[in-house]
């Protein structure tokens, strides 16, 4: 049992489970009725997404420093206590169950979910190996 960690959009894994979007907007132009037959998310989970001023911080970072604040500031809201409850609550079902998170971006490592990898896993969760 176990967490992936996905690009939303993409193809499902066999065995993935529930597939959370951990995003802060759902999807342009997609009826809500497909969010899950076009493998968007089963269930929208904006509660461990980047707030609005951080999300942007994070998307036009291009030097290492830039991303640090960004990651700063985001470990910062994932602090906050309803966050901090999120985070071990899907680390205590990762010892049970398989499932996902994930975002959008293309790139894992310059986007939200490649710390909210870290995040999980210091919170005791179960997790699959990075595929990139």
């Amino acid at each position: 049992m176990s967490i992936r960690i996905v690009r939303l959009g993409s193809a499902r894994s066999e065995g993935e489970g529930l597939r959370i979007g951990t995003v802060r907007r759902p999807p342009r132009g997609v009826p809500k009725t497909e969010f899950a037959k076009q493998n968007w998310y089963d269930v929208w989970y904006p509660n461990l997404a980047p707030s609005v001023e951080t999300m942007k911080l994070g998307q036009e970072a291009t030097t290492a420093a830039q991303w640090a604040t960004f990651t700063k500031m985001y470990r910062a809201e994932m602090d906050a206590p309803e966050n901090a409850h999120s985070l071990r609550l899907l680390a205590a079902l990762s010892q049970g169950t398989n499932f996902s998170v994930g975002c959008y971006c293309e790139n894992e490592s310059h986007c939200h979910r490649s710390i909210l990898r870290l995040l999980l896993a210091e919170h005791g969760a179960k997790l699959e190996p990075s595929s990139t």
